[in-house]
């Protein structure tokens, strides 16, 4: 049995609300440990700094991915990510949806966009990590 594919409004919303907590995630995991270094005369470079962030998102998604295929606002909104054949991703999908993300989203949103044009309205980072995002309900 496959589960229902969720609306682009949808993922969109999960979307907006998963940048709450990704500002919460960043303001912990991220500002106060560079307070506390900064408090100490330890400073990062820009590279450095990036390279923080970077590492502490990717941590963040790919464990909730792989522990339930699910982060707090996917749980909100009923959705889930799982493999393209409805299995719970893999480790390698996981990561890989991760990476195609960033320029998914920064590259003018042009991953988001695609989902306009495709079959089954999945994300480009999707598409590339042969992953999809299904409804729970």
């Amino acid at each position: 049995m496959t589960r229902p594919l969720p609306g682009v409004g949808r993922r969109l919303a999960a979307m907006l609300y998963e940048s709450l907590v990704v500002f919460a995630v960043l303001l912990i995991g991220f500002w106060l440990p560079q307070a506390f270094l900064s408090g100490m005369g330890i400073m990062l470079s820009g590279k450095g700094l990036w390279l923080h962030v970077f590492v502490l998102l990717m941590g963040y998604f790919v464990w909730f991915w792989l522990n339930g295929g699910q982060t707090l606002p996917m749980k909100t909104w009923k959705l889930r990510l799982t493999g393209a054949d409805g299995t719970p991703p893999r480790p390698l999908q996981a990561l890989l949806r991760y990476l195609a993300a960033w320029p998914s989203i920064l590259l003018f949103g042009i991953g988001i966009l695609w989902a306009l044009v495709d079959k089954d309205r999945q994300f480009l980072h999707d598409r590339i990590a042969g992953t999809r995002i299904v409804r729970t309900d």
